[in-house]
């Protein structure tokens, strides 16, 4: 073997073994003690625990406020789910011909990279009620019959915090969604436009199917944040009032670090991991198995 076939080698298997070592030391053996732990009544800083068998399991199924959190993360899942359409109609806006693009764009992917605390922190003051912005511009527009205790009425506030979670993410999902259209061949495009096609006829068979493998990218991240939004609800409303914004995440959080019930907190761990885990694979089969399968025959 010549000394290029043994360096090409050493590269390959270096490249290879260097990555499997950090999964194993940073996702396979925290996710097995993480899994252990699940299974124990510990409390997070004494030395011994007890095997409790599956009570964390059947106490977390029981847990009512466990279940309103669960709850409170459909509702960032829904609303995102309904902004996907959205999202993809304003990146076939701007990949399209329009004036100050650049500009357009840059304020669309801006939110994504400000911190999220200091987003949360901005929109706490927005929609206070003690000189809040919102109930400002509501009261200048002669409509001060629509302010409410936007961060402390139940029946509104998951509705309020999504509105802060689509304006942080929703620039992100169409700088994806520019990236794949522009990777769609021109020639095919401009083949369609020959034939007589128009916007919409390009959008729903050319664009769409072309970038098919992002919406479900996107469709996944939109369903694996919605399950571990934490630092919205935690900012603006610490969960209250009560549990009514309360997310699954935060709600393990309080119960480890409030709680001191870590026992119980990684069963919940375990089981948002499962949760992601199982609806990806129901999503992979549908967009897989069904779309993409028709797409390809």
């Amino acid at each position: 073997m010549s000394k290029l076939r043994k360096r090409r080698m050493q590269f390959v298997i270096t490249a290879l073994v260097v990555p499997v070592i950090l999964l194993i030391v940073f996702v396979v053996i925290p996710a097995a003690d993480l899994f252990r732990m699940s299974f124990t009544d510990w409390d997070g800083y004494s030395k011994d625990s007890s095997i409790v068998g599956f009570t964390n399991y059947i106490s977390m199924l029981k847990n009512k406020d466990l279940w309103l959190s669960l709850k409170n993360n459909a509702v960032y899942f829904v609303i995102h789910f309904f902004m996907i359409a959205a999202e993809l109609g304003f990146a076939v806006i701007l990949t399209g011909r329009l004036r100050a693009a650049k500009l357009y764009k840059t304020m669309v992917f801006m939110p994504y990279i400000i911190n999220g605390v200091a987003v949360a922190y901005a929109f706490s003051y927005f929609f206070s009620p003690i000189n809040g912005a919102f109930d400002a511009i509501l009261g200048v527009l002669n409509l001060e019959f629509l302010i409410r205790n936007w961060l402390s009425d139940p029946k509104i506030v998951n509705y309020v915090l999504s509105f802060v979670s689509v304006w942080r993410f929703s620039g992100y999902h169409v700088i994806l969604f520019m990236a794949a259209l522009q990777s769609i061949p021109q020639d095919v495009a401009e083949a369609a436009r020959v034939d007589g096609a128009n916007a919409w006829q390009l959008f729903k068979y050319i664009q769409v199917p072309g970038i098919m493998l992002m919406v479900d990218f996107v469709l996944f991240d939109n369903i694996r944040g919605s399950l571990q939004v934490f630092d919205i609800p935690f900012v603006i409303t610490s969960g209250g009032p009560g549990y009514a914004s309360s997310t699954f995440t935060l709600y393990t959080i309080k119960t480890a670090f409030t709680y001191s019930n870590f026992g119980l907190a990684s069963t919940m761990a375990v089981a948002i991991m499962i949760m992601i885990v199982f609806i990806y694979v129901i999503q992979n089969k549908i967009i897989h198995g069904l779309i993409l399968r028709d797409r390809r025959k």
